[in-house]
């Protein structure tokens, strides 16, 4: 502890900013929760209804790591699982599937699936979490409590899917599961015939041009990766998800997370047939399908929905052992706020205020 507190010590000094109308609103917010060990470091942004950007960022990037700014490298944990639904929509979008395909028809031969009342697990029902399968499955096991998921296989995976009986019917409840989203990326790779970081660059990375997002590390990316830290702000380990890729294995920027933002606000300007594709198969993921635990909240194809008066937030958050991340957006307003930390210390609450209007401090 005593060498990260020299090091924040160091970094106190250092807020990276960008011109916009809220860039010293957020940077004395994000200062304030870095000094307040709420976070290690934190590169944060919002757009506004004009198109206006606003970024801030600040803090410790851990030893050896270049200072924080809009081209830090975190790992988005979650999030992931918006890309993998929209990856879901392009692939259905070109006929490749079918959003009611049985997940069994795009598994391996002999793979089985657990069934209910004569109903069969879709690859909709795997992305809007109403399958009826757990959060994690029972032989999830790590060796590395520092890195989990590296040694779990798909073919463990299978294994447990084979024995799993469902406690209800499939469609009746929302349950958010790792599981059910990691097997949906098997799915959609499989039939592609790709690795999830190849089809995810393939089919919505490169046409969006977000160049330093993906699962592999670029000799880039690693050059500008921000280092995690736990619970506690000690620099900890950074995780390899093969088998759960689709539910949590991208990393990524702040700068490239606008990206993201703005095309799924429909506001980031034509530059081909591609984007604009991308840009209408996101709406479609934004329509809610499911009841999410309450009245206020929903889920529609990845991502969360959660309303407020007239208001609809889109949302979904992130954490892996070292980082904790937040994107969100308000269609009607045009308005959207990411939150990225290289710490696993929630600051979801940031991103909703962000949205919602000035911070106070």
């Amino acid at each position: 502890m005593q060498g990260y507190r020299l090091l924040l010590v160091c970094a106190a000094a250092y807020v990276a900013v960008a011109p916009g109308t809220r860039t010293a609103e957020i940077a004395a917010v994000i200062k304030d929760r870095v000094e307040a060990k709420k976070a290690a470091g934190m590169a944060v942004a919002t757009i506004e209804p004009d198109g206006t950007q606003s970024m801030a960022a600040y803090g410790s990037p851990g030893p050896g790591a270049l200072p924080l700014d809009g081209d830090s490298v975190f790992e988005i944990g979650s999030i992931t699982k918006v890309f993998t639904a929209i990856l879901l929509a392009e692939m259905a979008d070109r006929g490749e599937v079918s959003l009611d395909d049985p997940v069994a028809k795009h598994l391996p031969p002999g793979v089985k699936v657990p069934e209910r009342g004569g109903r069969k697990i879709t690859l909709l029902d795997l992305t809007t979490q109403v399958s009826g399968l757990p959060r994690m499955p029972d032989n999830f096991k790590p060796k590395d409590m520092t890195n989990p998921y590296a040694d779990y296989t798909a073919e463990q995976m299978f294994e447990f899917l084979g024995r799993y009986e469902l406690p209800r019917g499939i469609g009746e409840r929302f349950e958010y599961s790792n599981l059910g989203v990691g097997l949906l990326g098997q799915a959609l790779t499989r039939r592609a015939g790709k690795s999830y970081d190849a089809l995810i660059k393939e089919r919505i990375l490169a046409p969006l041009k977000m160049e330093h997002t993906g699962v592999v590390l670029t000799p880039w990316m690693r050059d500008h990766l921000a280092k995690g830290h736990n619970a506690q702000l000690a620099v900890t380990a950074n995780w390899d998800i093969p088998a759960f890729a689709g539910a949590g294995a991208l990393r990524s920027t702040l700068n490239d997370m606008l990206i993201f933002a703005r095309a799924n606000l429909g506001v980031l300007p034509p530059s081909g047939q591609d984007v604009q594709r991308l840009q209408r198969l996101m709406q479609q993921t934004h329509t809610a399908r499911a009841a999410a635990g309450s009245d206020a909240a929903a889920i529609g194809m990845g991502w969360i929905i959660r309303k407020a008066g007239e208001r609809e937030v889109v949302w979904h958050n992130g954490g892996t052992g070292g980082y904790r991340t937040w994107m969100g957006f308000d269609k009607g307003r045009k308005v959207a706020a990411i939150v990225l930390t290289n710490s696993s210390v929630s600051n979801d609450d940031l991103g909703f205020t962000l949205l919602a209007g000035p911070v106070g401090r």
